[in-house]
C-alpha cells in the first residue's frame, strides 16, 4: 500500500468496479492511500476533576453506548436495488423542465439520477469523515469531562458512519464525487481554528444540524430499502450528536465576552452561507457536460429546491437561538437569507428522551433492508 501526499484536494470523480469484476480483487499492493495534510494549532486539556457537572451529557454518552449498531451485522448488505429503477422519488427532481436534463434519453436521465444519489452521498461520506476528525480534536480540547467522554463516543459513531457510506457508494453504486469545495472550504476552517468551542458550534451545530435535515429528507425520498436503514440508523445518531451540541453551547456561550460571542455568531452565519451553497451539486453538472453557472441558477429558482434548502436550516435556526448566537448583528443577514422565520422552532436542547431512547428499529420504523434479529 502506497501513501501519497497530495497538494491539493483531489476532483476527479472515482468508479468502482462491479462485485464479481476481477479487478475488485485488487491486493494491498495495488491500492493506494491519498491524503491531504492540514496544519491545526490545537490546544489540549486535561481534566483532573473528573466530576459529572451536567446529568443531560452523561445520559447522552450512556445512550450512544447502548445504542452502537454495527454495519456488519445490524445491515443486510445480501440485498440489491436495481440499477434500472430510480434511486429517488422522481417528483422531487428539480431539472423537471430543465432542456439539458430533457434533452437526454430515458436512459441517461437514469444514469443522472443516480450520480446526483452518489453525489448526496458522497458528501455525507466527506462530512462523517470531517466530524470524525473534529470529534477527535474535540476529546483533546474539551475542557470537561462529560464532554470528553461524550466526544470519544461520537468519534465511533462518525467512524461507523465513514465506514458504511463508503460500503454503500463502492458497493451499491460505484461512483464517489469528491468533496464539494464549499463542505471543505467549512471544514478546514473547523479543523484549523485554535478555538474549541467554534469547532462545536461550527460541527455540532451547523454541519450536524444541517445534516441531520438533510438526512430525514434522503430517509423520505430514497426508494433503496437499504439506504433508508442506513439513513435510518445514522439519523439516530447524529440526532444525539446535535443535542450534545446544543446543550453543552448553551452554557459555553452564556460564559463568554459579548466580543467572543459577536465572533462566534457572525462564524455561523458565514457557516450557513458556505453550507448553502454545498447543496449545489455542481461536479455533477460538469460531469455531464452541462454549463455549470446555468444549471446552478436553475437550481436555486427550483420552487423544489428553495422549500428544500429553507427546510434544512429548520433545526440550525432555532439552536443557534437556544444558544444565544442569533445576535442583533446576525439577525438581519438571516433575514436576508429567508431563515429567520424558523428562530422560534423548537430546538434541539429540549432533549425527548423517549425517542432518543428507542431501540434500534422500532416497530414500523425499519425499511425491509434491516437484518431480522
Amino acid at each position: 500500500m502506497a501513501i501519497t501526499v497530495v497538494s491539493k484536494t483531489p476532483d476527479e470523480v472515482r468508479y468502482f468496479p462491479e462485485a464479481g469484476d476481477p479487478a475488485a480483487q485488487m491486493t494491498a499492493q495495488h491500492m493506494e492511500d491519498l491524503i491531504e495534510i492540514f496544519q491545526t494549532p490545537l490546544s489540549g486539556a486535561y481534566n483532573w476533576d473528573y466530576s459529572t457537572a451536567d446529568g443531560r451529557i452523561r445520559k447522552l454518552y450512556k445512550l450512544g453506548k447502548e445504542l452502537n449498531w454495527n454495519a456488519d451485522t445490524d445491515l443486510d448488505w445480501s440485498q440489491t436495488y436495481s440499477k434500472d429503477l430510480p434511486p429517488s422519488d422522481m417528483a422531487y427532481n428539480p431539472f423537471h423542465g430543465y432542456e439539458p436534463f430533457e434533452s437526454l434519453t430515458p436512459e441517461k436521465q437514469l444514469e443522472f439520477g443516480w450520480h446526483y444519489q452518489a453525489w448526496t452521498i458522497s458528501q455525507f461520506l466527506h462530512g462523517e469523515q470531517g466530524a470524525l476528525l473534529v470529534a477527535s480534536q474535540l476529546v483533546s480540547c474539551a475542557p470537561s469531562f462529560d464532554a470528553k467522554l461524550y466526544a470519544s463516543s461520537q468519534t465511533f459513531d462518525e467512524a461507523r458512519h465513514v465506514e458504511t457510506f463508503n460500503r454503500y457508494l463502492q458497493d451499491k453504486i460505484g461512483v464517489m464525487y469528491p468533496v464539494n469545495p464549499h463542505l471543505k472550504l467549512l471544514l478546514d476552517k473547523i479543523l484549523g481554528d485554535a478555538r474549541w468551542d467554534l469547532k462545536f458550534i461550527g460541527m455540532q451545530i451547523v454541519i450536524e444540524g444541517l445534516a441531520l435535515a438533510a438526512f430525514n429528507t434522503m430517509h423520505m425520498t430514497c426508494l433503496d430499502p437499504l439506504l433508508k436503514d442506513i439513513i435510518y440508523l445514522v439519523t439516530r445518531d447524529e440526532a444525539r450528536h446535535v443535542t450534545f451540541g446544543v446543550n453543552y453551547l448553551e452554557y459555553i456561550v452564556q460564559h463568554l465576552t459579548p466580543q467572543e460571542i459577536e465572533e462566534r455568531a457572525q462564524f455561523a452565519y458565514e457557516a450557513c452561507v458556505v453550507m448553502r451553497e454545498r447543496l449545489i451539486a455542481t461536479e455533477v453538472f460538469a460531469e455531464f457536460g452541462w454549463d455549470v453557472d446555468a444549471a446552478r441558477k436553475h437550481m436555486l429558482d427550483a420552487t423544489v429546491m428553495q422549500y428544500f434548502s429553507k427546510f434544512l436550516f429548520t433545526r440550525i435556526v432555532p439552536n443557534l437561538a437556544r444558544i444565544g448566537l442569533l445576535t442583533e448583528s446576525v439577525r438581519p443577514k438571516f433575514e436576508a437569507l429567508g431563515i429567520l422565520e424558523y428562530e422560534n422552532l423548537v430546538s434541539d436542547g429540549d432533549v425527548d428522551w423517549a425517542a432518543l431512547s428507542q431501540p434500534l428499529y422500532p416497530a414500523g420504523e425499519a425499511g425491509s433492508g434491516a437484518k431480522a434479529a
